[in-house]
């Protein structure tokens, strides 16, 4: 097991808005005042100064995690296996692709590695461009070979400095989002002092930084931020052109390095079609939106080869079907309180139809079943009926598939982070419905317009589309713990934003009869400077300890079972064993497998549950039959799955097979009453006792104190 342990070493502020809001550099008959004198001059070295911050804040944030990413692991001293070896489970099978592209002889001959690939699936072929998010790997590698760089830059480091040069990118669209809502660059540099104290609940970048999600989410908040600008009123046809182009780039780039963007774009769309439909965003803007993603997420489809998973992929079925149910309903937004209430209604039935009928002709013409363990998995998680399947199960019993856990709220309440975005996620909630009831029943007459005038300054377009996109999101985290990184990023930006927004001061001091201009102004910038100073007391003492602790990665007994496979093994050697470590294997060894850990694949999944009945209650003469099957020439089993006390009785490894093979669970409990004990002993703890019957099949090569090693008699 993987252990991490002590090193053993020797002994400003502005004066005014940034960006005049809306109600003052705008003519009643739409037409943009100019600037004041000298207020063009005031423009251009605010944005300057908030610009070097942001630039600044995002290096200091890469260079951050980088230092804690050498102090946890000594990355720097420690062996290429150890480092290898510290890409844990799926992480180390991504990079096995870029090392891979790496020690190829051209770059034509590592291409067409991956495009036939037979050593990830052993006795299959498989396209690992067309089923995994690995271009970025084959970029970077690309990058590699042809930059002058090789002589004084290792492979890996290139690599992890890419991924921790990417959160500098991160930052600074958090950073720009929290700018463009609030009009002050000090609510940026809140966002990002609050993206850094939380880093725990933010980013885990530093010790997964293979991890798909560490790709992708830059590129989502970059794609956030341009629509935070495209959706401003009075934009200028050539900036909207632009933005729209952002949007598309971040959208597609986003889509191209993460398997699981179609349901965070859905989760989009959807807060998209919210608004749409309570006319609080433009609709043509939103037409775009649709059409981009749609785009985004084909143009990828065509990179993966027709990957079928994306071309089934609910985002695109319920794209479709708003476009088709706004074709068909013209009259949407005429009418009415109750009458569009109706008419509503009736088009979240439609589009709710349209989208189960498109997405399931497609996944029946296509005979799609790459993602229907994702199905079950939420169908069962939130309580559609129990379920006995093992790869249901295998998500529910994970930790990073449950409920977000409530310390999670007391850390980013001590940094002020989840009080300050409670209230200012109340305050917002409120002024939507109100002007969502108003935008329904078209009670625009002019004797409303001075009582409703600060609910609409509050809700511009863009504060709506945060306010809806922080929901849903903050939904997903509360459900799945895994998804919290979406949530607790933009949470920082919606916070901060909420600090330093003119219009929400001034709807609060109106309402307590207090509002003045000047007041609103000296309140705007002074709580988010005391916030700041609050978080730099408080947490700078923390943060220079951390990084100032000097750790060692430790993993000895992993490094042994790498260096006796390299020596003891042919390269063609089949390894068959648990989904985590063989990921490993590939990685600091070339030798072919028979599972990994990317599940998107009904065939994989079926054959990981038949490599796992090593741990389960089967005849030696079964599991050599199964593991033969699939070419297997050596297994390897784990100790910590065999005995495992990390998870209760019910979600070991070792249960959820019990469970699926229709046998009565180890341990004292409760067992569902159609369950039987099986004929046999598990096979993982009776291999050990040298037994006849099993060393006629099996023969120990290989152990230490976590992993035993088998070759497998090859029988005729």
């Amino acid at each position: 097991m993987t252990t991490v342990r002590q090193r053993r070493v020797g002994k400003g502020t502005e004066a005014a808005e940034d960006q005049p809001s809306e109600e003052t550099n705008v003519k009643p008959d739409g037409k943009i005042l100019p600037d004041p004198p000298g207020g063009k001059l005031w423009k251009i070295v605010s944005i300057t100064v908030g610009g070097i911050v942001a630039i600044s804040l995002g290096l200091l944030t890469s260079v951050y995690v980088a230092t804690l990413h050498e102090n946890d692991l000594w990355f720097s001293n420690i062996k290429e296996v150890e480092r290898e070896i510290s890409f844990r489970t799926e992480c180390g099978l991504y990079y096995s692709y870029y090392k891979q592209m790496i020690q190829a002889a051209s770059i034509q001959q590592g291409l067409h590695g991956l495009v036939y690939d037979n050593k990830t699936e052993s006795v299959r072929t498989i396209n690992i461009l067309e089923r995994m998010n690995v271009y970025q790997e084959v970029f970077l590698s690309i990058l590699y070979r042809i930059l002058p760089i090789q002589q004084y830059l290792e492979p890996v480091y290139f690599y992890i400095y890419t991924l921790f040069g990417l959160q500098a990118v991160y930052v600074i669209a958090l950073y720009v989002t929290s700018w463009l809502l609030s009009g002050t660059w000090l609510s940026g540099l809140l966002a990002a002092c609050w993206y850094i104290t939380n880093r725990v609940d933010t980013t885990r970048v530093e010790f997964t930084i293979p991890l798909r999600e560490n790709w992708a989410l830059p590129f989502f908040a970059v794609q956030i931020a341009a629509i935070t600008y495209l959706l401003r009123t009075h934009l200028q046809p050539a900036q909207e052109r632009l933005t729209l182009m952002a949007v598309f780039i971040a959208t597609f780039l986003f889509s191209l390095t993460w398997q699981f963007n179609q349901f965070m774009m859905l989760i989009q769309a959807l807060a998209l079609f919210i608004l749409d439909s309570l006319d609080m965003l433009p609709t043509a803007k939103v037409t775009w939106l649709y059409i981009i993603q749609i785009s985004g997420l084909l143009l990828v489809c065509v990179l993966q080869f027709f990957n079928s998973m994306i071309l089934g992929s609910l985002l695109i079925s319920f794209n479709v079907s708003v476009l088709i149910a706004r074709t068909i309903q013209k009259n949407l937004k005429k009418g009415g309180l109750l009458n569009r209430l109706g008419k509503l209604i009736l088009h979240v039935l439609l589009v709710l139809c349209l989208t189960l009928l498109i997405n399931k002709f497609i996944k029946k013409i296509l005979n799609l079943e790459s993602d229907e363990h994702i199905f079950k998995f939420l169908k069962a998680k939130f309580g559609f009926g129990a379920t006995r399947d093992f790869d249901a199960n295998l998500y529910l019993c994970e930790e990073a598939f449950g409920l977000l856990p409530l310390n999670t709220f007391s850390r980013l309440s001590s940094t002020l982070l989840f009080y300050v975005y409670g209230f200012v996620l109340f305050l917002l909630t409120v002024a939507a419905v109100i002007v969502a009831f108003r935008n329904l029943s078209g009670s625009n007459q002019v004797h409303l317009k001075d009582k409703m005038e600060e609910y609409t300054v509050t809700l511009k377009p863009e504060a709506a589309y945060s306010l809806v996109h922080t929901v849903l999101f903050g939904c997903l985290a509360l459900s799945t713990m895994r998804m919290k990184y979406l949530w607790t990023s933009h949470m920082c930006v919606f916070a901060s934003f909420g600090l330093c927004s003119t219009e929400i001061w001034k709807l609060i001091l109106k309402c307590l009869h207090l509002y003045t201009s000047q007041r609103t102004q000296v309140i705007k910038y002074s709580i988010p400077i005391i916030t700041l100073l609050y978080i730099s007391f408080k947490f700078w003492p923390g943060i220079m300890d951390e990084l100032s602790e000097l750790r060692e990665f430790y993993d000895p007994d992993t490094v042994e079972l790498m260096n006796w496979i390299k020596s003891n093994t042919p390269n063609t050697a089949v390894f068959a064993g648990s989904m985590q470590l063989l990921a490993g294997v590939k990685l600091c060894t070339g030798r072919t497998l028979t599972n990994h850990p990317h599940y998107e694949d009904k065939n994989l999944r079926e054959r990981t549950k038949q490599i796992y009945q090593i741990y389960a209650k089967r005849s030696p003469g079964e599991v050599h039959g199964i593991l033969r099957s699939f070419g297997t020439d050596y297994v390897i089993l784990e100790d910590s799955i065999c005995y495992e006390r990390r998870h209760s009785r019910g979600c070991r490894l070792r249960d959820l097979l019990d469970v699926a093979n229709g046998h009565i669970m180890d341990g004292l409990g409760e067992n569902e009453p159609d369950l039987k004990p099986s004929l046999y002993p598990r096979f993982c703890e009776e291999i050990k006792k040298n037994l006849p019957s099993y060393t006629m099949h099996f023969t120990r090569v290989f152990q230490n104190k976590t992993f035993h090693v088998y070759k497998l008699a090859k029988h005729k």
